[in-house]
């Protein structure tokens, strides 16, 4: 080369050649690198596109193979290889890569465009150089003339760093795609030998200046270059069927991300409108191959079609008729696919979907919208997602209840038709969700009636949904049922609650029907329907003391006391019964004043608290002392039924000694003494007033004097409590009481029989024992009694043992009666009344033997003359009994014994012989007192026995003074005595 030619290359263009050069060194063995190399890769490549674009700017304006052009070979023959790398791994999906093919095209369209000429024309002479340039349209390979290329590459350069987002170099290398394409339009054709390169080259420039000015954001730029595609029909007419569908997908993307970014925000519609726009240009370009049998222009039509009648849709807001266009869309999509597509398709059921969603916006008639939701249910798959998506749907569809009931029927439906029981697994949502939705229908029996007419679906297909799910709907039920409870709309929730109890809910059954019958039955005692509620309560199981509750309710308001107390008494027996149930239940008999039913209510409630044991004794004392208020002023009333209520009132006052005995035996603070004192003085007056107004209750009244001696005793034994008189007379009469009382019942029971009782006539003859033991110890155990109280004391000890005699004599236990004698007679101070009577029990005796009688009688004698209590007419006959007791038995001492009784008997004489005395000796027994003497005399001198003779004869003639006639008695037993006398002794 001359040194002319090497002088023309100026220092700028070697220097940024060499540069070049280097970047190419250190960029081709990254070429096939690893992605840690990426970044510097782009980085050296923007560089080397910086250092081409500064090179084109100082490139000289050579000639044929000077220097100038092998350089410039050499850089358009690297360019056209990074474009070709390029453009081979354009589908790597890796978006870092992506950009750095971005950055390589950037690079290989900057080293092409330094290697042509300043204006090259259609057909420039570096055709040459660009005729390894590969341009990759479709399916289609082109090699078009120099300008057309080199605009086809700026394009695509530019569109690809749009792609990913480097819009700064997408600008610049668009910019100068704009130079070439006013040269291109400003190139010369005459014969249009080019006129469809020339318009694919310009369409491609506008499409990517379009995208570039949309993804800067734009919009009129995007605009200006769509107006610029869209109505060059000289352009248009002349592309390929490759690039209208290149173009028609540029738009069509364009249109998505529009509506894509409108949707959220833009509720009114305003971004899908102008999104229109975009659609109706893509459509307009892809309609004239409708006719192709190309798959992927039916594909792209399809697509476009469907995002254009959601546009119309999103923007129907703004613009109603879009409304209408929407569904015209829709419709030619769908005659489309008609025939070409599986009617199940996920494609195919958006279609529905959004032919849904058309009806919904233009408030179709019902009939239309459960058609549409009909064809959506009867061709999709049934799974999370689809059963979701319905579901979802159908909340915005509350307004008309009877289309979302009649969706969630047919949903149902279907599930038992779906492939492999694939539908089952979802009834549970779906019934849940029916249940839900039924509850917001205003029409509540419309709602139930569609409710049920669901779950007999279900049932008629014998299913039954399982525990989980089951107890999701009954929360749910039982939910809406309470709500409308509150709300006071009892029949209303007595409806829900009872639709718990269909079969289908049937795994939970054994726990849930009892529930919603007692639910439902509650909701009838609101509503004052006791009846229906009677009725609804015998379907629950009686096993559940929740149950007998209700029961009791209801038969309370009936005023149907009987019932509520079997229902009481049910209740407490059975399981998972609460002491607060009985709470409730006596504040319900307080107000309705049933007391049979509050005295019922009240012993479940003693009963419950005894069994808890000793903590809760002290409530169980309130409780009986209530309950014994209450049997006392119910026994009050006329016409009460005292055979009923004395033995309730005997078995509340034992329990009520039961826990006394019980606090006691824990701890002497523990007991109450106001509580223990009024209840034994309540059971000691009960008893007293018993003993006046109740017949033939001798052994209840008894056993009440027992209970109130037992609760006094432990009364007495409280530290705050001293013991007085009072309480020890109270005790002694409480004691003696009792007793009595079992004596006077035996009796009227022997009475009735014609055999006694001897094992109760033992028993009774025990508790007398005890009885008079106890008053001894009292009476010896204090000197607080006063005199009268002690003379009170004593005769009931008097009375015990005549009691104890008669008892000894029904026994036959004779030693017994010696026994009682001999206590009697060893006692301080006795009531002679007390061995007459027991005298006279013997006297009238027939098995009584004669020294028990006799023993008796000696006693009643002997107490007679030591404690001057002298009744004259008794003593001569206890005299007379005695002696001819003595005398009939003959031995000898008995006769002394009897002599000596007779003398007594002559001495008292001797004391009330007047007859002006009130105490007058008998005159009978004065004569039988003569006779027996004179004759008994006799027998003894007969027997040769003088000594005691004579104490008869003298004895004898004593009494003659006494007795009529007594003079002459005297003097004849003076002679007899005398001639008997004289006849022995000699």
């Amino acid at each position: 080369m001359s040194d002319r030619k090497r002088r023309r290359l100026s220092p700028d263009f070697s220097a940024a050649y060499t540069d070049i050069q280097s970047v190419l060194l250190r960029i081709k063995p990254k070429l096939g690198g690893k992605h840690s190399e990426y970044s510097s890769l782009r980085s050296d490549l923007l560089h080397l596109a910086v250092l081409a674009e500064s090179l084109s700017k100082h490139r000289p304006r050579a000639k044929k193979d000077d220097e100038w052009t092998r350089r410039a070979d050499d850089l358009d023959h690297q360019g056209v290889t990074l474009w070709n790398v390029s453009v081979m791994q354009k589908d790597v999906p890796d978006d870092d890569y992506r950009s750095v093919c971005a950055a390589m095209r950037l690079a290989a369209f900057r080293l092409i465009e330094a290697g042509i000429e300043h204006k090259p024309g259609i057909q420039s002479g570096y055709r040459a150089r660009l005729r390894h340039v590969q341009i990759y349209s479709a399916h289609v390979r082109l090699f078009p003339p120099a300008l057309i290329h080199v605009l086809q590459l700026a394009s695509k350069a530019g569109a690809s760093l749009a792609d990913v987002e480097d819009v700064t170099l997408a600008a610049g290398v668009l910019g100068s795609a704009a130079k070439y394409a006013d040269l291109l339009k400003a190139a010369e054709d005459p014969q249009d030998e080019h006129a469809q390169a020339r318009a694919r080259a310009m369409v491609l420039y506008y499409s990517s200046r379009m995208e570039a000015a949309f993804r800067e954001g734009n919009d009129g730029v995007a605009d200006f270059m769509l107006e610029k595609v869209s109505e060059s029909d000289q352009y248009l007419s002349l592309l390929t069927p490759s690039d209208r569908r290149t173009l028609a997908g540029k738009l069509l993307g364009i249109g998505k991300n529009m509506l894509r970014s409108s949707t959220p925000a833009d509720a009114a519609g305003n971004g899908a409108r102008d999104t229109v726009k975009w659609i109706q240009k893509a459509f307009a370009i892809i309609e004239p191959l409708e006719d192709t049998a190309d798959a992927g222009d039916e594909l792209l039509r399809r697509s476009i079609l469907r995002t254009l009648a959601r546009a119309y849709f999103l923007s129907s807001g703004q613009d109603p008729e879009n409304l209408a266009r929407a569904e015209a869309s829709l419709q030619e999509l769908i005659d489309s696919v008609e025939s070409s597509m599986d009617h199940t398709s996920p494609e195919f059921q958006q279609l529905r979907w959004m032919r849904v969603a058309i009806l919904k916006r233009r408030k179709a008639p019902r009939a239309n919208l459960l058609e549409a939701f009909r064809s959506i249910i009867s061709h999709m798959q049934y799974s999370e997602g689809t059963i979701t998506d319905i579901l979802l749907e159908l909340r915005s569809l509350g307004h008309d209840q009877g289309l979302v009931t009649a969706i969630h029927v047919h949903c149902l439906e279907r599930a038992f038709e779906a492939q492999n029981s694939s539908g089952l697994v979802y009834l549970d949502r779906l019934l849940v969700s029916l249940i839900y939705h039924c509850s917001k229908d205003d029409d509540h029996a419309r709602a139930l009636q569609e409710l049920s007419a669901a779950l007999d679906l279900l049932d008629a297909k014998e299913y039954e949904l399982p525990k989980i799910p089951t107890t999701a709907c009954l929360t749910l039920l039982w939910q809406f049922g309470d709500r409308h409870y509150h709300a006071k709309r009892w029949g209303t929730a007595a409806d829900w609650f009872l639709i718990g109890t269909h079969r289908v809910f049937g795994s939970m059954s054994h726990i849930s029907n009892a529930k919603c019958i007692r639910k439902a039955a509650l909701c009838y005692i609101q509503c004052g329907e006791h009846a229906q509620a009677s009725a609804i309560i015998r379907r629950c199981p009686p096993t559940e003391a929740a149950t007998h509750y209700v029961a009791l309710l209801i038969a309370a308001h009936q005023g149907l006391e009987d019932e509520a107390v079997a229902a009481v008494r049910e209740m407490v027996h059975a399981s998972n019964f609460n002491k607060r149930m009985l709470l409730l239940a006596t504040r319900l008999a307080n107000e309705s004043g049933m007391k049979n039913l509050l005295l019922s209510v009240l012993d479940a409630l003693l009963e419950a608290s005894v069994q808890v044991g000793v903590e809760a004794e002290p409530e169980a004392i309130t409780l009986v002392r209530c309950i014994i208020r209450l049997v006392l002023r119910m026994m009050s009333e006329p016409a009460a039924d005292l055979a009923a209520f004395i033995p309730m009132l005997l078995r509340h006052f034992s329990t009520a000694l039961s826990v006394v005995a019980a606090l006691e035996t824990k701890e002497a603070n523990a007991v109450g003494t106001k509580d223990v004192s009024w209840l034994w003085r309540t059971a000691y007056n009960t008893a007293v007033q018993g003993c006046s107004e109740w017949e033939n209750q001798e052994d209840s009244i008894s056993d009440l004097f027992d209970i109130a001696r037992q609760l006094l005793q432990i009364y007495t034994r409280c530290p705050a409590v001293d013991t007085d008189a009072e309480l020890q007379m109270f005790l002694i009469n409480a004691s003696f009481a009792g007793a009595a009382g079992r004596v006077f019942a035996s009796r009227r029971q022997a009475s009735n029989h014609a055999t006694a009782d001897a094992d109760r006539w033992g028993l009774v003859a025990q508790e007398v024992a005890s009885c008079n033991k106890s008053i001894s110890q009292l009476i010896s155990g204090t000197n607080s009694l006063d005199d009268e109280d002690m003379q009170n004391a004593r005769s009931f000890l008097s009375i015990l043992s005549v009691f104890g005699v008669e008892i000894a004599c029904r026994l036959k236990t004779w030693n017994r009666v010696l026994e009682i004698i001999e206590d009697i007679s060893r006692a301080q101070k006795v009531d002679l009344n007390t061995f007459e009577a027991i005298t006279d029990i013997l006297w009238v005796e027939k098995g009584c033997p004669i020294d028990v009688l006799f023993a008796a009688l000696e006693g009643i004698l002997h107490a007679s003359l030591d404690r001057a209590a002298l009744s004259v007419e008794k003593f001569s006959r206890w005299l007379r009994a005695i002696c001819t007791i003595l005398l009939s038995r003959s031995a000898p001492a008995d006769r002394t014994k009897a002599v000596q009784y007779v003398e007594q008997a002559v001495g008292v004489l001797q004391d009330h012989a007047a007859e002006r005395d009130p105490q007058g000796y008998p005159m009978d027994e004065r004569h039988w007192l003569l006779a027996t003497a004179y004759n008994t005399g006799i027998e003894c001198l007969h027997s040769s026995m003088l000594d005691e003779a004579k104490r008869w004869f003298e004895a004898a003639t004593t009494v003659c003074r006494f007795v009529p006639d007594g003079e002459s008695r005297a003097e004849k037993i003076s002679k007899t005595y005398s001639q008997l006398l004289e006849r022995y002794s000699r």
